[in-house]
């Protein structure tokens, strides 16, 4: 079955009992069970396991082309839950460019563990052949990153780790499974914030974690979750599943759009530099071309005059939303370094955007008014 129509019908059976299209939505947080606690119908408690989270769980590990998924509360919950569950006195390496909240798990949290961490030019696989520890258990990577969209080797990078006895673990959030298929070219787990193109809407929050083997390490991870209370809401998952069903329509638009921005504000006087992997000059292209179905939906700027100009440019836009996340409906944009708290790394003069499902003339053109503006 070809993944554009696995898309529609993954997890969407109709339900036996009634012959309903709709996957139902079983909202309650307990299940009867037997005297002796027996499970009548395989379930006990919201926390461990419902229903509508099964059809997620079966429909994610079906797109992602795992054995096992399991849904999280969040996306950080889920890469928690991962990180958090390698042995005490384990060392992860994390790329350079990654997701800001990333970073801060692995400083305030994951040392208070004893795991280690620290961050190399993924890039580079020199350097990434160079910073393996005898201790690596984990090599985590995001292509596209976030916020540079840097484009990373999955399949060498599988490789390094697999010969330094480490599991790779990839972010495919940007990509989704449409567009890139980390387990085919070696990762082990693959991490979705689902509250990003799964969903798709901007109103359900969720994460998961696909693994290539229903093995030790996912039986401890879905034990923390169980135990943590990290799971995803039954009315979550219900979204999240629906909002599947038309992420290839949604995803062939959302890339169309974000080429046409990037090509436009690549030749724009306003603009220092494009990140985006669809084009020819960015020096991912070629990777992305040969990993990748298409460049995805989301592009990051770097703008002349620094981080004012920045922020007037965002003042001025009457079509982008200023506000985090991306892969909902609508078009976003924001400062990178001004979210990232305290302690940014983003460039101060960068702004990150997720291209929408909005007509592309109507997006080029309040761009251009907002970043051509003066004073």
């Amino acid at each position: 079955m070809k993944l554009d129509t696995l898309i529609v019908h993954a997890g969407g059976a109709p339900d036996p009992s009634t012959g309903a299209l709709a996957p139902p939505l079983h909202l309650s947080t307990t299940f009867r069970h037997g005297p002796a606690g027996e499970r009548e119908a395989g379930y006990e408690y919201v926390r461990e396991s419902n229903p509508t989270q099964d059809r997620l769980e079966d429909a994610l590990a079906a797109l992602e082309g795992g054995s096992t998924a399991l849904m999280f509360a969040s996306g950080m919950a889920a890469a928690s839950a991962l990180l958090q569950s390698m042995s005490v006195g384990s060392h992860v390496l994390l790329p350079n460019d990654v997701y800001h909240g990333l970073r801060v798990l692995a400083r305030e949290f994951l040392s208070e563990q004893v795991i280690a961490s620290n961050a190399v030019d993924m890039t580079d696989l020199k350097a990434v052949k160079a910073a393996f520890k005898p201790h690596t258990r984990c090599l985590w990577v995001e292509t596209p990153s976030n916020p540079l969209l840097e484009v990373v080797d999955i399949k060498s990078l599988a490789e390094l780790a697999h010969a330094h006895g480490a599991l790779l673990a990839v972010d495919n959030t940007f990509a989704t499974p449409l567009l890139q298929q980390p387990l085919d070219l070696g990762a082990d787990v693959v991490m979705h914030s689902t509250t990003k193109y799964l969903s798709g809407h901007s109103d359900c929050m969720g994460g998961a974690l696909v693994f290539r083997s229903d093995d030790a390490l996912a039986a401890k991870v879905r034990h923390r979750r169980h135990v943590v209370g990290s799971v995803m809401a039954p009315f979550n998952a219900w979204l999240t599943l629906r909002g599947i069903r038309t992420l290839s329509c949604r995803m062939e638009r959302h890339c169309r759009n974000a080429r046409r921005i990037a090509e436009f504000l690549s030749k724009h006087p306003a603009v220092e530099w494009v990140n985006y992997p669809g084009l020819a000059v960015n020096p991912g292209h070629e990777l992305a071309s040969r990993q990748m179905k298409d460049a995805g939906g989301m592009l990051s700027v770097h703008m002349v005059g620094g981080r004012e100009a920045a922020l007037a440019a965002l003042e001025r836009l009457t079509i982008f939303t200023v506000a985090t996340s991306l892969g909902g409906s609508e078009s976003l944009i924001e400062h990178r370094a001004s979210v990232e708290g305290p302690n940014p790394v983003s460039p101060q003069n960068l702004l990150r955007i997720s291209v929408g499902l909005e007509d592309p003339e109507d997006l080029i053109g309040d761009l251009n008014q907002a970043f051509t503006a003066r004073g």
